[in-house]
């Protein structure tokens, strides 16, 4: 969209002159006369302040005395564009042009109206119908790219972009709207070098800023997301969601204490909403203040009753209070709302585990390698559980799935071994736990402490090589 002016009042003189004119104007109205110039900087006066309202009663008395002033008849455009009259203002554009046919502006501002309008392809008409002519018209080429990068045809778009960059390599957004599309397109360091290049030109973008820091932060590039953040911050104090993603990028670093400022910046900024309480609350608990954590959990769940993870962090907090009874009962609230998610099944499991309801518990590890059946880790932990019901067959097979998943884990061995002994079967418990000392020499230590009399033993300590 082309600027809504005529003139640069920039001299203090002709700026004292402009606030004259708009007073007189104000005071007399339309009983007054007005020349098309006065009308003209009367209008721009309130499009630049944001008074479209009144922009457009100066264009169209305007307009009574100028009806065939194409280039008035776009201004009109432009104001009911910007107003969101979208139809109004092709009307307005369709006047201006049967005025006349051939002027650039109205055509590229007519595209962009189709284009808000979500009419895309009869956007790119108009810049096309341009562009056979001119094809060197960067202002046809800048808005036909949006238009594309609207479309989601950001290889196209992309392609535009930068032949517009290379016609102008100074345009004040064409760099910004590559960095974009190419983030879009996932292709990160060249994102990044674009909004560099824009923020080159245009330091004080804090919107390129910000963009940047979330690239940036994608990419585990931290500190630099950080500092692009607090670019953003220092242009616009007001920036909440560079606040909160600056905390986000300092919690990746470890910062946390920084990043919960940065979070609490944002409550500040916006009331507080679920996700930022529950990035606060995540911060808190990674910390071990528990019941600090708690309390944002809460805040979360009151702003969205239907937060899965939030339920679940409150189960995690009261399960590292040894809080059992409250703990399950917020896991099974994440699971009623989401009973797809293994890792709610597993942190009930091990609480249930931790509270000795070992059948409980076993049911959850189930769920666990229902969703996952490929997890040793849940393997391993159901196998013990098990061994602990005194369910020891089942425990042993649970155990050669976990070896079965990763045959090279010293632990798996080990426990496997124990199995073995406890159902009697001495031989194969000593094969198991040559092989766990083969895998990791260090199982001796833990088998000493378990089995201080078999350690003791001049047999098995001959079979396993513990003298050697």
């Amino acid at each position: 969209m082309f600027d809504f002016e005529y003139d640069d009042f920039e001299d203090p003189a002709d700026e004292g002159r402009l606030n004259d004119l708009v007073a007189s104007y104000e005071e007399k109205g339309r009983s007054a006369y007005f020349d098309s110039d006065a009308l003209e900087d009367v209008a721009t006066y309130y499009f630049e302040r944001g008074e479209f309202k009144r922009a457009l009663d100066v264009i169209d008395h305007l307009l009574e005395t100028q009806p065939f002033s194409s280039d008035a008849w776009m201004r009109r455009g432009i104001v009911l564009n910007t107003l969101g009259r979208h139809d109004e203002a092709i009307d307005a554009y369709d006047h201006a042009l049967s005025l006349n046919p051939t002027d650039i502006e109205t055509t590229i501002n007519r595209g962009v109206t189709l284009d808000h309008m979500g009419r895309p392809e009869e956007a790119l008409e108009a810049y096309a119908s341009i562009l056979a002519f001119d094809p060197t018209n960067e202002e046809a080429l800048f808005n036909k790219g949006v238009t594309l990068e609207r479309m989601d045809r950001l290889a196209d778009a992309v392609k535009v972009f930068e032949e517009c960059a290379e016609l102008n390599p100074d345009h004040p957004e064409v760099w910004y709207e590559l960095g974009y599309c190419f983030d879009r397109l996932g292709d990160n360091s060249r994102s990044v070098a674009c909004y560099d290049h824009h923020i080159d030109a245009d330091p004080y973008s804090q919107d390129a800023w910000y963009n940047r820091g979330i690239v940036l932060n994608r990419i585990s590039r931290f500190r630099e997301a950080v500092e692009s953040y607090d670019m953003s911050i220092a242009i616009q104090d007001d920036f909440a969601s560079a606040y909160y993603n600056r905390g986000n990028a300092l919690a990746n670093l470890g910062r946390l204490e920084e990043a919960i400022e940065s979070y609490m910046r944002v409550i500040e900024l916006e009331g507080g909403d679920a996700a930022t309480f529950y990035n606060v609350a995540l911060a808190h608990e990674e910390l071990q203040q528990y019941e600090t954590a708690i309390k944002y959990f809460e805040l979360a769940v009151q702003e969205e009753e239907g937060y899965a993870e939030a339920w679940y962090g409150l189960g995690c907090c009261h399960d590292a209070l040894e809080r059992h009874e409250a703990a399950l009962t917020h896991f099974e609230r994440a699971i009623a709302l989401n009973a797809e998610v293994s890792e709610f099944w597993y942190a009930k499991a091990d609480c249930e585990y931790n509270a000795g309801l070992l059948p409980q518990a076993l049911d959850s590890y189930r769920k666990v390698l229902g969703v996952e059946p490929e997890n040793r880790e849940a393997w391993m932990d159901y196998a013990e559980t098990l061994f602990e019901a005194q369910r020891l067959e089942d425990a042993l097979e649970a155990y050669r799935q976990a070896l079965s998943l990763e045959p090279e884990n010293a632990g798996a061995y080990f426990q496997q071994a124990k199995a073995l002994f406890a159902l009697g079967r001495p031989e194969e418990s000593l094969r198991s736990l040559k092989m766990a000392f083969r895998l990791d020499p260090s199982t001796k230590d833990e088998f000493q402490q378990t089995y201080p009399d078999l350690y003791g033993d001049a047999r098995v300590r001959r079979v396993l090589g513990l003298d050697q």
